[in-house]
C-alpha cells in the first residue's frame, strides 16, 4: 500500500467512525434527511423524484462545478454546497445518499458512502471496471446500509407480468432474448453531445477531482460536459442503456453471470471525437441460452423493447411499459394472448420504504448492480479486444483494461 492509499483508507475509516447511523426502523412519519454527490441532469432527476416522497429533506449536494451547486440551491432552499462530495459524507445529520456522479466516479463515492454509514442510492452503471465491481460488491456485504441501483425498471408493472409468466412456465423453454433501443438525433448533432457553458473552466471546475488520478493534467471542458463519449469516464451506451435492459431480463429469468460475451460495431453515426461507438450489437452467452442486445444512434424508429424467446410463447415489453405474452401454437394451442396487468412501483419510493424498515431487499439490491455491471464491462472488453471475452479472462483482466 502506498502513502496516498494509507492516507485515503484512514480518511475512510475516520468517517466510517464519525457517521456511524442508527440502525433502527423509522415510522412512516420520521423523516429521511438524504445528500445528492453529483447535481447533473441525472442526479437533479433523482432528487426531484426523492422529494416528492413524504418525509424527505435534502440537506446538502456536492458538485465539482459551481454552476451545479447554484442551480441546486436555486431548487432546494437552505441547503449546503461542497466541491468535493468527501465533506457531504462527513456530516452526521445525513442519514442517505444519492450518487449520480460520472461513471468512473460511482465506485468512489459508493464505498465512501457505505464506510461513512449512509443508506445508499448508487446510479448505473454501479461501477467502472470489473474491480471495481468486486471492490463495490465486498464493501455492500460487508455492511448493514440499505442499498438501491438506479436500474428503476425493475420496479415496472411489465417486470413483475414477466416474472408472473415465467414462474408459470408460460414461455416454455427459453434460449434466446432479443433486445434494442434505437435513437436518433439530426444530422451533425451526435447522441448525448452537450452544449459547453462559457464559465466551465478551471475557475468553476474541480478539475483535478473530477479525474481522481487520470494522467490529463491539462482541462478540457468537452471531457468534462460530455465524459460519455470517452473511455475514461464511460462505458458508452452499454453502461447507458443496456444495463437497464440486461437488469430487467436478468430479473426476469433469475440469470446469474454471462460465461462470455462479443460486441462488435463502430462509431458510424458522426464523427465527433467519440470513443465509444453508437452503433453495435451484443451477444451475452448464458447456459443455454442467449441474450442479444443492439443499439443504434442513428434510427429511432423501434425505440426500446426487449422480447423473450420460448418454445411456448414469447414476452414482449416496449419502452418499459405492461408486458405482452403471444403463445407459439406449435406447443401451446388454444392459448390465446394476454396482456399484463401489474401497476409496479416507484423506485426511488422502494428505497425509502427500505430505509424506514431497515430492510436490504430493494427491487435493485447489491446483486442486480454486480450482475449487470459485470456483463457491460464483459462485452466491452470484448468490443475492445476484437473477441469473444469469456467470465474467467474478463474477471482476470486489469484495471487498466477499461482505459
Amino acid at each position: 500500500m502506498n502513502r496516498r492509499n494509507f492516507i485515503s483508507n484512514a480518511g475512510m475509516g475516520a468517517l466510517a467512525v464519525a457517521a456511524m447511523p442508527s440502525m433502527r426502523a423509522l415510522d412512516a412519519n420520521d423523516r429521511i434527511r438524504i445528500g445528492l454527490i453529483g447535481a447533473g441532469d441525472r442526479g437533479m432527476q433523482d432528487l426531484e423524484d426523492a422529494l416528492k416522497q413524504p418525509n424527505i429533506e435534502c440537506v446538502a449536494v456536492a458538485d465539482t462545478y459551481s454552476r451545479r451547486r447554484d442551480l441546486a440551491k436555486a431548487k432546494v432552499s437552505g441547503i449546503e454546497t461542497y466541491d468535493d462530495p468527501m465533506r457531504l459524507l462527513e456530516r452526521k445529520d445525513i442519514d442517505a445518499v444519492i450518487n449520480a456522479t460520472p461513471m468512473h466516479l460511482h465506485a468512489k463515492y459508493f464505498v465512501a458512502a457505505l464506510q461513512a454509514g449512509k443508506d445508499l442510492y448508487s446510479e448505473k452503471t454501479m461501477t467502472w471496471n470489473i474491480p471495481q465491481t468486486v471492490e463495490c460488491r465486498k464493501a455492500a456485504k460487508a455492511s448493514k446500509q440499505v442499498i438501491q441501483i438506479g436500474v428503476q425498471h425493475v420496479s415496472s408493472g411489465g417486470l413483475a407480468d414477466a416474472r408472473e409468466w415465467i414462474a408459470k412456465g408460460y414461455p416454455g423453454k427459453v434460449t434466446m432474448v432479443e433486445s434494442w433501443i434505437s435513437r436518433n438525433t439530426p444530422r451533425g448533432h451526435g447522441q448525448w453531445v452537450r452544449p459547453i457553458p462559457d464559465d466551465c473552466n478551471p475557475e468553476h471546475v474541480n478539475w483535478k477531482l473530477f479525474l481522481d488520478g487520470r494522467p490529463e493534467p491539462k482541462f478540457d471542458a468537452n471531457k468534462y460536459i460530455n465524459w460519455r463519449l470517452f473511455w475514461e469516464f464511460s462505458g458508452g451506451n452499454v453502461t447507458e442503456n443496456m444495463v437497464h435492459q440486461n437488469a430487467w431480463i436478468t430479473s426476469a429469468l433469475s440469470l446469474e453471470l454471462p460465461i462470455a460475451a462479443v460486441m462488435t460495431g463502430g462509431v458510424f453515426s458522426e464523427q465527433d471525437g467519440r470513443q465509444v461507438p453508437d452503433t453495435f450489437n451484443v451477444t451475452l452467452e448464458y447456459p443455454g441460452m442467449i441474450v442479444v442486445w443492439q443499439s443504434t444512434f442513428a434510427n429511432s424508429h423501434f425505440g426500446l423493447g426487449e422480447r423473450i424467446l420460448g418454445s411456448h410463447g414469447t414476452i414482449e415489453s416496449l419502452n418499459f411499459g405492461p408486458s405482452s405474452f403471444y403463445p407459439e401454437k406449435a406447443n401451446n394451442p388454444g392459448v390465446d394472448a394476454m396482456q399484463g396487468t401489474n401497476k409496479g412501483v416507484n423506485h426511488m419510493a422502494n428505497w425509502f420504504e427500505c430505509i424506514r424498515s431497515r430492510s436490504q431487499a430493494t427491487n435493485a439490491p447489491i446483486e442486480v448492480g454486480y450482475r449487470t455491471a459485470i456483463a457491460g464491462h464483459m462485452a466491452n472488453l470484448a468490443y475492445r479486444r476484437k473477441q469473444r471475452v469469456t467470465l474467467e479472462e474478463a474477471m482476470a483482466a486489469p484495471a487498466s483494461a477499461w482505459m
